[in-house]
């Protein structure tokens, strides 16, 4: 079986705050225990040296609050990485993320101009695959860039937008742009296992965090099996936020149900505490980035 997330790359707590609120699980009222978080942050890096993830781990990029979730640096594939185009409140990442990958001997590539794309965190490698998510951080013509460039073959996917009482589409007042609690879709899906050796892949996904013609094509595709995790997991637990080699998952302790659903398939299950991480709206998955 093939091992994936074998070396991922971290960064650091010193600036993570919710000041500016990108995204629906933020709330600028409420305070960030750095040092609950810088807590968390090391459980995650313990649990992926036990399993067997090599951690490179460098300093946060400075005055920025998102600086830890590294999944929207890029999207690595081999010696290539396409840099990511993010919010303005995190546009000062951009330069300190391509000199990082530079510094790791990556050959760093720009989306085309005015593109938006949120790195790995909207486009989840599956094998020769690349599972996309759109409309929220990420632009059609940026996905289909870093797919062709790196030679997947694209899933283009949409998941549900958040909507206010009146029935109409939420706009962030920080970022400007439409919102959803899947706004990056490793929020809403995650890979457990690559296709490999004739074998099929194995993914798990919210089939609530999905549009009907997304669910529709997720539920057709013959390449991977499926597991599906409830909406409340997904939003209350961060489920779908998680790191998987193929055989141990690194993941949320308050998903009982897909922990149960992962045991009876014989994975390895590592699930360190979060709370002050989840504040920023992210979670395991983004607070690494693949680098093989």
């Amino acid at each position: 079986m093939h091992r994936s997330n074998t070396a991922v790359l971290m960064s650091g707590v010193e600036w993570f705050d919710d000041a500016a609120a990108i995204n629906p699980f933020m709330d600028a009222s409420v305070a960030i225990d750095r040092e609950r978080a810088r807590t968390e942050h090391e459980a995650i890096r313990t649990a992926l040296d036990s399993a067997g993830v090599e951690v490179i781990k460098v300093d946060a990029p400075e005055r920025c609050q998102d600086g830890v979730y590294t999944a929207n640096w890029a999207l690595v594939r081999g010696e290539m990485a396409i840099l990511a185009s993010l919010p303005n409140a995190r546009r000062g990442e951009e330069a300190y993320a391509e000199e990082v990958l530079r510094d790791l001997g990556k050959t760093v590539l720009h989306v085309p101009d005015g593109l938006r794309f949120s790195g790995q965190g909207d486009a989840l490698p599956c094998g020769d695959y690349l599972f996309t998510g759109l409309g929220y951080r990420s632009d059609d013509a940026a996905q289909q860039f870093a797919a062709d460039t790196l030679g997947f073959t694209r899933i283009a996917l949409q998941t549900a937008p958040q909507m206010d009482e009146y029935g109409q589409a939420v706009i962030n007042t920080a970022s400007g742009w439409p919102d959803s609690f899947f706004y990056d879709i490793d929020l809403a899906l995650a890979v457990l296992r690559s296709p490999s050796g004739g074998e099929k892949g194995l993914i798990a996904w919210c089939p609530e965090a999905f549009t009907p013609e997304s669910q529709d094509r997720l539920r057709a595709l013959d390449v991977v099996e499926k597991i599906e995790v409830s909406l409340e997991e997904a939003v209350e637990a961060f489920a779908c936020n998680l790191v998987s080699t193929g055989e141990t998952v690194v993941m949320s302790d308050r998903a009982p149900q897909f922990q149960s659903e992962l045991a009876a398939r014989g994975f390895q299950i590592i699930t360190p505490e979060i709370t002050e991480l989840a504040k920023g709206g992210g979670y395991i998955r983004c607070t690494t980035l693949t680098l093989t």
